[in-house]
């Protein structure tokens, strides 16, 4: 990129000024990550000073049973296969309750797409796990799974909401996002859902009341210039809604260790590379440059590792999201050497590490908890990039 060039980006995001597809095309062609981390860690500042935040969560995923095999997902598994499983809402309601001395604030449900689960199975399942966890807030489905929920119901995408809502629902999940464009698109996803629907559903979420986060699945066959339209559609969607409270963008992974059935699901790992640290983190700060009108960019360390999260915040993200506990989604993939759990503990020391300060959110991004930052007294005191 010519100096040139680079004053007017530089220009243009001082001022508050919106970019462009161009724009965002031309960042992604840099190869000047530290320019580039340090333009975006200037917006993150603005936006969010120098706090980090997380949660204390755990995420739920009752049935693996999908009717879709898409290319890039090793979590699916057909009736009757080995390690098949859907557990009665007991059975999910046990698994929460183990959580809750830990201080749990948040159960992230996602499910496959299950063929023969009557539609009544998943308002029920909400409300039987609020009822057990009434403090802890809900954050379930993606867009995919109400419109697979339109499919088996009858009921319309705007009528499920309002019973989901009615059971405790709280916010949707961003899964189901994965990329837009369609040249990418159709030979990734093997469900329907796609930007119309995606949207349609994100949209009454938003209309209903509800805050959601939005996501993007990067690094496998999709181009920079995929990754902008991605941004851009989700950028003009939040100028209409302002519902979108965190983009997160998941790094796409592969079957470093497969399945105890010896089966290779991932259809894309012959043809892929896994994203570099350098590339998840021109992911984070471009992304955290386009998307002017969100407030949160989130690092899910679970598909970054530790060190390339705490990278992150240095490169426009504020969140490092939370406790996690089990993600089958990923681990399931990829042994990726990531642990299934993190403490709050973890996550202080994690955040300080990198020289920010913690700051403990509800679903809704609401502070439960301010903590103090690095100690100043250390000689090696960690500090945020300077801006």
């Amino acid at each position: 990129m010519d100096v040139g060039l680079k004053r007017e980006l530089e220009e243009k995001v001082r001022s508050g000024e919106r970019l462009t597809r161009e724009d965002g095309i031309a960042l992604y062609e840099s190869d000047d990550l530290a320019w580039l981390g340090g333009l975006a860690h200037e917006v993150r500042t603005r936006k969010n000073g120098d706090v980090v935040h997380f949660n204390v969560n755990r995420h739920l995923n009752m049935t693996n049973v999908c009717t879709a095999s898409c290319a890039y997902c090793s979590f699916q598994r057909k009736p009757g296969e080995k390690d098949a499983y859907t557990m009665r809402i007991e059975e999910a309601v046990k698994l929460a309750k183990a959580m809750e001395s830990e201080n749990l604030t948040e159960l992230h449900i996602v499910n496959g797409l299950h063929p023969n689960l009557p539609w009544r199975y998943y308002p029920r399942s909400l409300r039987e796990l609020k009822a057990a966890l009434p403090h802890v807030s809900l954050k379930a489905f993606t867009a995919t799974e109400i419109h697979h929920f339109e499919t088996i119901s009858g009921l319309s995408a705007s009528e499920i909401l309002d019973e989901l809502i009615d059971a405790g629902l709280e916010s949707l999940t961003g899964g189901g996002a994965e990329i837009f464009d369609w040249e990418v698109r159709q030979h990734i996803v093997d469900h329907r859902t796609h930007w119309e629907d995606w949207s349609r559903i994100h949209r009454l979420a938003h209309e209903k009341g509800l805050k959601t986060p939005c996501t993007m699945l990067y690094g496998h066959i999709e181009e920079p210039r995929h990754r902008v339209d991605h941004v851009l559609r989700l950028r003009e969607l939040q100028d209409e809604t302002n519902g979108f409270q965190v983009f997160i963008p998941l790094r796409y992974q592969h079957d470093f260790v497969d399945m105890k059935d010896g089966k290779v699901r991932n259809r894309l790992q012959a043809r892929t590379q896994m994203a570099t640290g350098a590339e998840a983190l021109k992911t984070f700060a471009v992304s955290r440059l386009l998307f002017d009108n969100v407030p949160h960019v989130k690092v899910f360390w679970v598909m970054h590792g530790v060190q390339t999260a705490q990278l992150a915040l240095q490169h426009g993200a504020d969140d490092m999201d939370g406790s996690v506990v089990e993600y089958k989604i990923t681990h399931d993939a990829d042994n990726f050497g990531t642990p299934n759990k993190l403490t709050r503990e973890d996550l202080l020391e994690l955040i300080r590490d990198a020289g920010f300060r913690p700051v403990e959110r509800n679903t809704r991004y609401e502070i439960i908890r301010e903590y103090d930052g690095p100690d100043p007294a250390r000689r090696d005191s960690p500090q945020p990039m300077r801006v």
